[in-house]
């Protein structure tokens, strides 16, 4: 009963505190929404999904040519000496290898412009969510990866959308 009434005191004492607030102390973004449905997110989205296709559409042109040459040797290995054979397969496997070391390095190459543009991204945009965090008086803002249970109010995702668009707008300016 004790507990209780403590409950209730510490409530109506936080109520005034807490109407004072335009809103809430800690507010929530959805990072993966900014990303993916602001004009500058979508714009390095599409470029590194060009970037992906045309490694994938290189990658696809490679493998038809290393099939081709396989078949190429396995066709002419019946008119060819054991060592003659063995020489042209180590060399196909030898270049199979390097080609395999260059595509990863594409790979690679790819996976970490995906980072270095997605941590551009993040840092344009950080002085736009700042600038609403301190407009609405709070102190904090989280992903709403981290948040198990919130106020509808405490999501600024789609206000930031509109800010980051009319602010930075592709990102090229």
């Amino acid at each position: 009963m004790r507990f209780w009434r403590a409950f209730i005191v510490c409530i109506l004492l936080a109520a005034p505190a807490a109407a004072q607030q335009s809103g809430p102390d800690i507010l929530i973004i959805d990072s993966e929404r900014l990303y993916f449905e602001t004009l500058y997110g979508r714009r390095l989205a599409r470029e590194l999904a060009t970037q992906a296709s045309e490694v994938q559409a290189e990658n696809d042109r490679i493998v038809e040519t290393l099939t081709e040459e396989e078949r190429s040797l396995t066709l002419r290995r019946p008119d060819m000496t054991p060592e003659e054979f063995r020489a042209e397969a180590d060399a196909f496997d030898d270049k199979v290898q390097e080609v395999r070391r260059v595509r990863d390095a594409k790979n690679a190459e790819l996976q970490s412009a995906n980072v270095a543009a997605r941590a551009e991204f993040e840092e344009r945009v950080q002085g736009v969510i700042v600038d609403v965090m301190l407009e609405r008086g709070a102190s904090i803002v989280m992903d709403r990866r981290s948040v198990i249970l919130s106020v509808r109010a405490a999501n600024i995702t789609d206000d930031l959308i509109v800010r980051i668009d009319a602010t930075l707008g592709d990102g090229t300016r």
